[in-house]
């Protein structure tokens, strides 16, 4: 059996696309990335995480922790999480990339609870 049909058959409560090219959405210059609130589908854009794209030198870390938040960030939208108003939560939202360096991956305590509340109902936590 092919990856293809691996993936058709098995099960998938989310899925997150990631592409390499730029998101934009109406009243906003650029997204990290975008997602059904609530839903099933959340997309993330490496374009503007990568360090050289402000100048500055590749690093790998850098990248991958940017990525790793918005990824993040966005597939919690799938839960039903809105943006926090706390700037070091996970849920903050990125209006620049100075934005996502400064969240941390975590959540506040009232997103960690509603995280968990939300993976609770739908028999995903663990």
């Amino acid at each position: 059996m092919g990856l293809h049909e691996k993936f058709k058959t098995a099960y998938t409560d989310r899925v997150l696309g990631v592409t390499s090219v730029d998101l934009f959405v109406p009243r906003l210059n650029f997204v990290f990335g975008e997602a059904q609130c609530p839903g099933k589908i959340a997309l993330i854009s490496l374009y503007r995480l990568k360090p050289e794209f402000y100048g500055d030198a590749p690093n790998k870390s850098v990248f991958f922790e940017r990525a790793e938040k918005e990824a993040v960030h966005e597939l919690c939208h799938t839960l039903g999480l809105k943006h926090c108003e706390e700037s070091r939560c996970v849920m903050f939202f990125s209006n620049s990339i100075v934005d996502t360096d400064s969240k941390s991956l975590d959540f506040c305590r009232r997103c960690a609870k509603i995280v968990e509340s939300n993976l609770k109902e739908l028999g995903l936590e663990g």
